[in-house]
């Protein structure tokens, strides 16, 4: 199933891959001719969330952006387990085993069926934040289908009290993950208080633009009244190993880009998969917390340019 659709950026083609039951809808910005470039998205993101600067960014250097909905989150496939994440943090922290209706192996496999789906037979691999984690994966299971890898916020462990998110990010994680039919003004609270918290220091939110785009992104998905998609990705990912093994077996050409001030996933996490990975430079970027602002992007674009030229 698939339709064309008219952008800003520019035409696009919208469908579901679908394999087991599983249905997974990517948007592909073409045109055909042109790299692939599979961009993976974090915990509980839209891929409406990609920012429109970096996907401009890569069709005017000739690359063909496919981003795509991360089961549980925008217009894929949800399941239906309702996690408690206050239990699953708790069980986490005492090393206790914690159930999952589904691994971060299997958000990979979902985008490999994107690609198969595409008849792509290999791609750049762009991941941020848990789309990072997951396209570590991709990275090192299926290393036939990478051309590069850029991996930006993200951790190659489970994130934990010393590497993960300070106490004001998983507050509002906790908050998020039980929301249940919230209306179209708390969400948009919400959102600031959110992006406030986790984008650059000082940005301006409350603008008329990032009005429409939240009211837009709710009512894409104004089907779902609950969190517990965003809880049961969580809960993946507190369940999920640490891919230290995974991330050393990574051969392909790897950028890591990471913000100083990360206040979700501690920037020591990039230093350490800087060394883990064999051929892997660092981008530290100081005035970036977790976001690609159009001002982050700018920092780091040239060399991500050159990067997958290699």
């Amino acid at each position: 199933m698939s339709e064309i659709c008219k952008t800003s950026l520019m035409d696009y083609q919208e469908g579901y891959s679908e394999n087991n039951g599983i249905k997974i809808f990517y948007r592909d910005y073409g045109p055909k001719d042109a790299t692939p470039v599979l961009l993976v998205h974090g915990l509980g993101a839209q891929l409406v969330h990609w920012p429109e600067h970096l996907i401009d960014f890569l069709i005017e250097n000739n690359y063909r952006p496919i981003t795509f909905d991360n089961r549980d989150s925008g217009l894929s496939t949800r399941f239906k387990k309702k996690p408690s994440i206050v239990l699953g943090y708790l069980r986490y922290f005492f090393r206790l085993p914690i159930k999952s209706e589904y691994t971060l192996n299997d958000m990979a496999r979902d985008g490999i069926n994107i690609l198969d789906h595409l008849n792509i037979n290999q791609a750049h691999i762009i991941g941020t934040s848990m789309g990072g984690m997951i396209s570590q994966i991709i990275c090192a299971k299926y290393p036939q289908r990478v051309k590069t890898f850029t991996l930006i916020a993200s951790t190659a462990s489970v994130p934990g009290p010393l590497n993960g998110a300070t106490k004001e990010v998983r507050d509002m994680m906790v908050s998020r993950s039980q929301t249940t039919d919230p209306t179209m003004d708390e969400v948009y609270q919400r959102e600031l208080k959110w992006v406030g918290l986790i984008g650059m220091e000082g940005k301006e939110l409350d603008t008329p633009k990032f009005r429409e785009d939240t009211i837009n992104n709710f009512n894409r998905i104004k089907d779902v009244k609950d969190g517990f998609g965003y809880a049961r990705q969580l809960t993946a990912i507190l369940s999920s190993k640490n891919r230290i093994k995974k991330v050393k077996s990574i051969k392909a050409k790897t950028l890591l880009i990471h913000g100083e001030q990360d206040p979700v996933l501690n920037v020591k996490n990039s230093y350490l998969m800087n060394e883990l990975i064999p051929n892997s430079d660092l981008i530290v970027i100081p005035n970036m917390r977790h976001l690609i602002e159009e001002e982050i992007l700018d920092q780091f674009k040239d060399k991500l340019k050159i990067h997958l030229k290699t």
